[in-house]
C-alpha cells in the first residue's frame, strides 16, 4: 500500500489544483490513500492569514470539497481522508480558535507544524531573548517536543524545518545531536509520529525532512513515521517517495503509519 498523508487545497491560498485533480494524480501513480491537510484557521495574523491558510468560515466548503474528492476516490480506488495541518506554538492563548476547530471537526489525521518563519514565532523568539542560532535551534526542538506532549497531533510535519527559510543558517544535525535526540525521545514517549516529508527535496538544503541522520536517530529510538509529499499541486503527489523509502529501509524501517478516524494504521513500505 502507498499512502500520501499531506496535501493541500486552493483554500490555503498558495496551492493550485482542485482536490479531484490530486485524487486523479494519486490514481495515476498507484497511490492507495491520500489525506488532505489544509492549514487550520487560527486567530493571530502573525501566523500568516491571507494566502497562507483557510478561514474559519471556509470549513464547510473544505468539508464539501473532501466529500466530493472521497466520492471520486471510491470510483478510482483511492481512499481519501479528511485531515488538517494544525499549528504548534508555545503560547496556548494563540491556539484557542484552532482548538475549537480540532474539537468540533472529526478529522482523520491532525498534522502538527511548527512554522518557525512565521512572524509570530520570530517575535516570540525575540521576546525570549533568543537571538543566536544555537539558542534558537535548541528552543525550536524543545517547542516541537512540547507540542507533541499536548496530545493535539498525530504526527509532526517536516520536523527539521528550522534548517531552511532563514531563521538560522543551515546546519548539520550532528552539531545538535543531544538536543534532537532528546526531542525524539519525548515525541516517542508521547506516542506521536514524525513525518517523512519529501518536499524537502525541492527547496532549502534539498534534503528530505527529516535529514537522514535524524531519520536514523528516530528509527533507533522507536519513533514511527508518516509519509507526506506536502503537495501544493497535483504533480507533486507522492513525489520522491521511492527515494524516501530507500532511506527508511537503509535504517531498518519496514513500515509506515497513517491515521484513519484518529486511529493509527500501520502498513508495510511498498517496493518502488
Amino acid at each position: 500500500m502507498l499512502a500520501d498523508c499531506h496535501m493541500h487545497t486552493p483554500l490555503c491560498g498558495h496551492a493550485v489544483g482542485e482536490p479531484a485533480e490530486y485524487v486523479q494524480a494519486a490514481s495515476d501513480r498507484g497511490v492507495s490513500l491520500i489525506t488532505f491537510t489544509c492549514h487550520t484557521p487560527i486567530t493571530d495574523e502573525g501566523f500568516g492569514q491571507a494566502g497562507i491558510r483557510m478561514q474559519a468560515d471556509q470549513l464547510p466548503l473544505y468539508r464539501e470539497m473532501i466529500r466530493k474528492a472521497t466520492e471520486l476516490g471510491a470510483e478510482l480506488g483511492v481512499t481519501v481522508l479528511y485531515g488538517i495541518e494544525a499549528e504548534i506554538f508555545p503560547e496556548e492563548k494563540e491556539l484557542a480558535l484552532m482548538d475549537r476547530v480540532l474539537a468540533e471537526e472529526r478529522f482523520d489525521f491532525v498534522l502538527g507544524s511548527l512554522h518557525h518563519a512565521s512572524g509570530i514565532y520570530r517575535s516570540y523568539l525575540r521576546r525570549e531573548g533568543l537571538l543566536k542560532d544555537h539558542a534558537i535551534i535548541r528552543r525550536y526542538f524543545e517547542d516541537l517536543a512540547a507540542g507533541a506532549e499536548t496530545g493535539r497531533y498525530h504526527s509532526l510535519a517536516h520536523p527539521d524545518l528550522i534548517r531552511i527559510y532563514g531563521t538560522v543558517e543551515p546546519f548539520d544535525p550532528a552539531e545538535y545531536e543531544a538536543v534532537i535526540k532528546s526531542c525524539l525521545e519525548r515525541v516517542r514517549a508521547a506516542g506521536v509520529c514524525i513525518e517523512v516529508n519529501t518536499s524537502g527535496y525541492t527547496k532549502g538544503v534539498f534534503e528530505v525532512h527529516p535529514a537522514p541522520q535524524i531519520m536514523e536517530w528516530a528509527s533507533d529510538i522507536g519513533v514511527e513515521f508518516t509519509l507526506g509529499s506536502d503537495s501544493h499541486m497535483p504533480e507533486s503527489v507522492a513525489q520522491y517517495f521511492g527515494r524516501a523509502a530507500q532511506l527508511l529501509r537503509a535504517r531498518g524501517v519496514e513500515q509506515f503509519t497513517y491515521f484513519q478516524d484518529g486511529t493509527a494504521v500501520r502498513s508495510r513500505l511498498p517496493e518502488f
